[in-house]
Order: structure tokens, then sequence, then C-alpha cells
């Protein structure tokens, strides 16, 4: 009979799965939210519940993105991705160039600085090539998971598998172990992608033939001010259907609407001007003496900037409108245009309800791209001119950092979190990076995530649900030997990582996977291992992986894209992790002599 901290964990977890799947809350939110409802209760005790957050694997975590980010500052990563691309001048020969480097980079670095820094140079790449970008942005997200297999401090779940074996007490992870299964990973997933994935990758580029950096078909509303130039105008007279790229749908004039406009429909003041069109048409717009965002009268101001920024999955925009948001008094910047992808949107930009994955093109001040490209609100913010500062000077300091951070994890002669430490305290004392980025750089909301991931694991084992779940999933299994056990578990945590997030999946599967070999009188370890590379096996959504995210927009993908291409890409590695993973950790270990 189940007790009732049991009913407790279990009606929590049901909720929690209840909201992710809806996807109305974030992620840290909802699981943080779960774990002070257990302590709350008791199902985990105040010593437990004080300690989550002192997990070596967080420590370690954050400083990382710290290493991560001051890499970017530097132009380090920069100047190593602008060697590794060489000449290239096919789709192919560029994605062939691309897997390589884009794995070793994540093997060492955080994946989201790999990919925010890639994206921009494909994009670059794409515009002169005439390539659409969604050939090479889905493929750039899934070498970054696949090379972030390949060592300890690669992805954030082989950071905490490698944790949780140590609290275990069953072994203590090296460097280069996950590199056994992690390496076969990149070369496999490398081909499917070269080959079959490349067939199904679309081709979204439909909005010029000569794709402009962000290919976006964004929805901007302007105002004729009292000064404008083209008051008294007709449509065609002012230039407003030569501008490339650009459509005017509607005009608002006294509440009243005037669609479709007329090439001879006559301009007046405080008319409202609704467009479509692509970035640099939008920014084009801006330059027409007294035409100005219609929800703003903003003065003439040669410090502006534009930037783009993709709204994150976790972002409390949300589900809120631009305008009921208060963006410009939160951010200190305008909302010029919103761009969704696959949808055309209407009516006015201020009554926008924002989404996931919207880009949004910004007026802001000369520091906003500096300020914000480490905000957990956003997945990516860009200067559209790219003039921020990058400390070049300091580079050598920051590849020299990591290799010391490297030879530390690999010889064990400083404990992870103090090298980890250590090196980021030394990035910011030689200002490879200043320490309010270092501290804007730190991704709180994942760090959230995994405390309270932390938390429902700690629950599972303390109500033995997790020895429960692990007793139905070998009596299911048992006949089969323990291969067919590791494939139930692997899968497992597949489905879970594509509702969790990827550390808080393995964090909730590890005590199943562990009891689960114990049950069989196994070895643990083949089971913790494939926790780790399921959890980071989130190719089939979107919203599986936060790099997939990063390119949704940039990429005008749809959800199905994702799906098509990547559940064969899962079953692929599945199968690949569980034949190999037995033969690596064998389930019974050679006897002594």
């Amino acid at each position: 009979m189940l007790g009732y901290d049991a009913w407790i964990t279990l009606i929590v977890l049901a909720v929690v799965l209840v909201l992710l799947v809806r996807g109305r809350l974030p992620t840290d939110a909802i699981l943080f939210g779960a774990t002070v409802l257990l302590a709350a209760t008791n199902v985990i005790n105040v010593d437990e519940f004080i300690a989550l957050p002192a997990n070596e694997a967080l420590v370690t975590i954050a400083a990382l993105f710290v290493v991560a980010a001051a890499m970017r500052e530097t132009g380090a990563i920069d100047r190593i991705s602008r060697l590794m691309f060489g000449r290239a001048r096919t789709e192919l020969g560029f994605m062939m160039r691309l897997a390589p480097q884009t794995a070793i980079l994540s093997a060492f670095l955080n994946n989201t600085a790999v990919v925010a820094m890639f994206q921009r140079l494909i994009l670059d790449w794409c515009r002169r090539h005439g390539i659409a970008p969604s050939r090479l942005l889905m493929p750039l997200s899934y070498f970054a998971i696949m090379g972030g297999t390949c060592t300890l401090i690669g992805t954030s779940t082989n950071l905490v598998v490698g944790d949780l074996f140590h609290q275990a007490a069953l072994a203590e992870v090296r460097f280069w172990e996950f590199a056994w299964v992690g390496v076969p990973f990149v070369l496999v997933g490398t081909l499917y992608v070269a080959t079959v994935g490349r067939w199904l990758l679309p081709r979204r580029a439909d909005l010029l033939q000569n794709i402009r950096e962000s290919a976006r078909e964004y929805l901007v509303e302007m105002r004729v001010g009292s000064d404008c130039t083209l008051i008294g105008k007709r449509v065609e007279e002012a230039g407003l259907r030569q501008l490339p790229g650009l459509f005017l749908v509607e005009i608002e004039r006294n509440g009243r609407l005037i669609a479709p406009v007329r090439p001879d429909e006559m301009l007046l003041e405080q008319d409202r001007l609704t467009f479509t069109g692509i970035v640099e048409s939008v920014v084009e717009l801006e330059r027409i003496p007294g035409l100005r965002p219609a929800e703003l009268n903003l003065p003439e101001n040669p410090q502006r900037r534009y930037c783009e920024a993709v709204v994150s999955y976790t972002s409390p925009l949300i589900g809120r409108t631009i305008r009921g948001a208060n963006f410009r008094a939160l951010y200190n910047a305008v909302v010029l245009a919103v761009h969704r992808s696959g949808e055309r949107l209407s009516g006015r930009v201020g009554d926008i309800v924002l989404q996931p994955g919207d880009t949004l093109l910004l007026q802001t001040g000369p520091n906003f791209a500096a300020a914000h490209r480490n905000d957990a609100d956003f997945y990516l913010v860009s200067g559209l001119e790219d003039a921020r500062p990058v400390r070049h000077t300091r580079a050598w300091i920051s590849f020299l950092a990591l290799a010391a951070l490297i030879w530390a994890m690999v010889s064990r002669q400083v404990p992870v979190p103090v090298a980890a430490l250590l090196v980021a305290g030394t990035l910011i004392a030689t200002r490879c990076i200043s320490s309010s980025d270092a501290r804007r750089s730190i991704q709180w909301n994942i760090l959230l995530t995994l405390v309270g991931a932390f938390g429902l694991g700690k629950a599972l084992e303390n109500t033995h649900l997790a020895r429960y779940a692990a007793e139905a999933v070998v009596s299911v299994t048992a006949d089969y030997g323990p291969t067919a056990t590791l494939a139930a578990v692997y899968f497992i945590a597949v489905i879970l990582t594509e509702l969790l997030t990827n550390a808080a999946a393995a964090v909730i599967v590890f005590p199943l996977a562990i009891s689960a070999a114990r049950a069989l009188e196994v070895e643990p370890l083949p089971f913790g291992f494939a926790v780790a590379f399921a959890a980071s096996s989130a190719f089939s959504t979107p919203i599986g992986y936060q790099t997939h995210m990063m390119v949704f927009g940039p990429g005008r993908y749809r959800y199905t894209d994702f799906v098509k291409i990547g559940v064969p890409l899962t079953i692929l590695l599945g199968l690949i992790a569980i034949f190999l993973i037995p033969l690596i950790w064998p389930f019974h270990l050679p006897a002594p002599g």
C-alpha cells in the first residue's frame, strides 16, 4: 500500500506533467513550485530542501555559464568559428564543416553559447550564397546537442548524472568517459542529418530570392506624424509600394480601416499604417521623416540601435500583450515589429499576445544587446549592425583559462566545482568579462529548474516510488533480459526529456534506473549512463531543448519539421546507445583475479 506521502508525490507529479504539457507557465516555476509544495507537506524534510541548491553540479554549471560568456565577449569563439568554415561554397560542404566544429566546441562550452555564435555566421553565409537558413539552423542545434554528450562538461545533463553517481557512491565519472557513446552519436547523427535529414529539411526562403540576414516577415505599425513628409501624397507617390519585401496591409484612419489599400489612396496626418515585410524594409520605413512607430511618439535620437530578440520559452512575456507587459518600461526598448514563424500576424502590434519563439524587432539604446544577450527572457539578442565592442586583446586569456579548466577536470587535481569557479573568477579578474555581464550570463531559470528536479527526485526516493516504478518496469521486461529493461529506461527518459528539460528528466529517471538495476541484481552503471544519453536525445520537438527554440524563429520552422526529422534520429541514436552501453559498461563485472 502506498503511504500518505507517496500519494502526495504522485498527485504533485501528475499536476507538474499536466502544467508542462499545457505550456502556460515557465518550467522553472512549475518544478521549483512543486518542490516547495513537497517540502511544505514534509515529503522532503527541511534539511533536504535547504541542501538542494548546494549541489556540486549546480555550482559547476553556473561557473561554466560565465566561462562560455567570456569566450564570446573576447571574440574567442568568433575566431575559432571563422577559421573552421574555410571556403565552403555549397550547402553540403558547409554542413560537413559545421558538424565537427560545432560538436568539438559544444564538448567544452555551453551549447547555447555555441549555437548563438554560429547562428549569426550561418545567417550571414546563407545571405551571401543564396541558401535558405532553414537548411542549416536545425542541423546546427542537433550537432551542438550531440557534441555535448562527449565530455563531462559538454552538457548540464552529464554533469548532473556524474554528480548523481558520486552521491550514490557508485562511481567517479571521468572527463572523457562519455565519449565512448558520445562520439558514435556525433558520427552517426551527422551521417543521418547529411543524408536522410537533409532530404527532409525544409526550404523556407520565399520572401526574397536572395536571402536576407533574417529572412523573416514582420508585422509593423507606423504612424504619420504632423511633421511627416508623406502627408497629402498618394501611397504610390510616397514610394510605399517600391520598398522590396514590404506590403502595406491596411490604413487605420479615425477608427476606420481601409483595406485593401489602393495605390491612389491619400495619406493623412495621424494615419496608422500596417505593413508586413523583411527587416531591412521595416528599418527603411523609420528613415522616412515623421513616420514613427504607432504606439509611441519617439523623438529623433542618433544613439538608437536596432536589435532582434527571440522570446524564450520561460520568458515572463509569454501570454501577455506587448502593451500589457509594459515592454518599454521593463526593457527600455520599443517593439517596432513582430515575426511569428509560419503565421501572418494581423491587428495592432501592441495587442499581439506573445508566444515562445516570437522574434521582436526592437529600437533600443546603444547598450541593449550587450546588456540582454544573456537574459533568460530571450534566447537570442543581436544588434542588426553587430556594433558591440569585443575584447579581442584578451582572447588569448580565455583560451588559456579554458585549457586550464579542461586540464583540471581531466587530471582531477582540483575538485570540478572549485576548478570551474577559479577559472570563472580569473576571467572576471582579467576583465575578459565584466562582473555585471558575468552575473547576467548565469541562466538562473535553468538552475531553478534543476533545483526543482532534484527535489522531485528526492521525493521519488523518499517515498520509494522510484523503486516501485522500477519493479514495474522490471516485471514487464525481466523475461527478455537486462538489455530490454535498459531500453525501457532509456525511452522513458527520452519521453520525459521532451516534456521537462534534459537535466530535469535525468534527475527524475536516475533513481528509477538504479532501482531497476538492483532489482535485476546487475551492475547499475549502464543504467545510469543510459539515462544521461537519453536525456540528451531531445530532437523530436522544438521545446525539447533550448537551442531548438533559438533556431525555431530565425529558421522559420514548424513544429512538424522537428517531428519528422527528429523522431527517426532519436530512435536511431537510441538503438546505438542500447547496443554500445552494455559493451562499455557491462551488466556483470568480471570477477576479481
